[in-house]
């Protein structure tokens, strides 16, 4: 797991560690966002199936929510 760094009273973060925190969080935003956007289907929190079936639907629902982000 990546961790970004984190600055204390005494001492800021340097340029550089600010430069990694944002490229951090530049990887991390669509993946969060595609989260955010699969939970609102809510079809994945009453998913008691055969987990090849579950991968397909989560890929078939990512499907459909980059259509609609798209938009």
């Amino acid at each position: 797991m990546i961790t970004g760094y984190k600055a204390a009273r005494n001492r800021p973060l340097t340029r550089g560690q600010k430069l990694s925190n944002m490229a951090l969080a530049a990887v991390r935003a669509p993946v969060e966002h595609g989260f955010a956007h699969l939970k609102n289907w809510r079809v994945l929190g009453k998913l008691l199936t055969d987990p090849a079936w579950a991968t397909a639907l989560v890929r078939a629902l990512q499907v459909l929510t980059n259509r609609e982000v798209a938009r």
